[in-house]
């Protein structure tokens, strides 16, 4: 059983999923959080 954790923090739509066993099983972007589009706070 392998798990993969991939975040992108670098560009202005940050975001994170988790893979186990080469399938997707959950998935977040930043805006769904903070409920504002294309937004990247310093």
């Amino acid at each position: 059983m392998t798990y993969i954790l991939g975040i992108n923090s670098v560009y202005h739509e940050s975001s994170a999923c988790i893979i186990k066993d080469g399938k997707m099983i959950a998935a977040a972007e930043e805006e769904r959080f903070n409920r504002i589009k294309h937004a990247k706070e310093a």
